[in-house]
């Protein structure tokens, strides 16, 4: 599985804390199968600050950091990681591991997520 493949599926597979479930009555009907319709749109920024408050202050600057990023969602953050992510996305700006790749590094997952159906705003984009 690719570095950016892992990194969508757990946003993608990340539950909010949510209200707990309505309470049913034991004499009530099941519900019929949901009908099967297409994915919505996942809020890329909300899902993060979600975790992000999970973790609390280690969390880090995911909004800026690669490493931070990776970190946060539980994935290998190492200068071979970022190589390999770096190589995935097409990403040739300054040597492996300095500040100016891993600044192209974020803002290019941002897009690739975008691209692929994350809500991401603009400003992380940019």
């Amino acid at each position: 599985m690719s570095i950016f493949s892992s990194i969508w599926d757990r946003i993608r597979g990340h539950k909010p804390k949510a209200a707990p479930a309505p309470q049913t009555s034991p004499s009530a009907a099941p519900a019929a199968p949901a009908a099967r319709v297409a994915a919505a749109p996942v809020d890329v920024e909300a899902v993060l600050v979600s975790m992000a408050e999970m973790k609390g202050e280690s969390a880090g600057n995911w909004r800026t950091s690669i490493v931070d990023l990776l970190k946060l969602l539980g994935l290998d953050s190492s200068l071979e990681a970022r190589k390999d992510l770096a190589q995935e996305l097409g990403v040739n700006a300054g040597p492996h591991g300095s500040a100016e790749q891993n600044i192209a590094l974020s803002k290019a997952v941002w897009r690739k997520l975008a691209e692929n159906g994350g809500l991401v705003p603009d400003s992380l984009r940019d």
